[in-house]
């Protein structure tokens, strides 16, 4: 009865967690797309940042901290719940525990990937907001500068310009390569879902032994068949001779 209700009570709080998450997620996501728009709207303009003031960005980290702090909690919930179905299965293994324990690690796989890529996205909004005002100052700086000093600080900047850029391009192939390890992870559960497909159909020998006993009967009727035909020629050749 202790042992139900320790894991009644972990399923509880890990369900509590994650509708606080899926709520901060939401809201994240909504601020991730609230700098898209943004950096739309601003395509063709270099007269308003991205983050026009200090107040979107002391957000953006306070509510960063607290999703990580919330998917800290529920992996540990997931860690006492994984450590509750292993002393379980030593004396009675229950299928319905490990599923359940199995669904709530898929929650939170998804909520983390979920919100790597939204911190991802609006980091990378910020990085290139940031690139932005740095060719805006460099462009202010250049105009108010004359003779060898403006070419030696133009060279400068174009060099500091490809160091944005290689970071940028970094991060992106990192989003992309994180991309690929989750869809290389959904094929591998996919092959497990179809392997465990096949070894329950070869649990039932009864189907195997009827689609055999079909087999044998297609083979048996192509037989006669091919006898009749025979037959059939054999006599027209018969005929046409005589």
């Amino acid at each position: 009865m202790a042992s139900s209700n320790q894991w009644e009570d972990l399923r509880k709080q890990a369900r509590q967690l994650e509708n606080e998450l899926d709520l901060k997620l939401v809201s994240f996501s909504k601020l991730g797309t609230s700098y898209s728009h943004k950096d739309y709207k601003n395509e063709s303009s270099d007269t308003s940042p991205l983050l026009s003031t200090s107040s979107s960005e002391r957000m953006f980290d306070t509510m960063a901290m607290e999703i990580e702090q919330l998917l800290a909690k529920l992996t540990a919930i997931n860690d006492k719940m994984s450590e509750y179905t292993s002393s379980m299965a030593l004396s009675a293994p229950s299928p319905a525990l490990i599923h359940t324990l199995q669904r709530h690690r898929d929650i939170l796989q998804d909520y983390s990937h979920e919100f790597n890529k939204t911190k991802a996205n609006i980091t990378k909004y910020k990085e290139r907001e940031d690139l932005l005002g740095s060719v805006r100052r460099e462009i202010d700086t250049y105009k108010s500068s004359s003779g060898l000093n403006r070419r030696t600080d133009l060279y400068l900047k174009e060099n500091e310009h490809l160091r944005n850029s290689e970071r940028l391009t970094d991060d992106t192939i990192s989003v992309a390569m994180a991309t690929k390890e989750n869809l290389m992870s959904q094929r591998t559960t996919l092959k497990k879902i179809s392997s465990s497909v096949g070894s329950i159909v070869n649990r039932f020998p009864i189907i195997n032994s009827l689609v055999q006993r079909i087999n044998l009967r297609k083979r048996r009727d192509s037989i006669i068949l091919g006898s009749v035909i025979a037959v059939c020629v054999i006599l027209l050749l018969l005929y046409a001779l005589h």
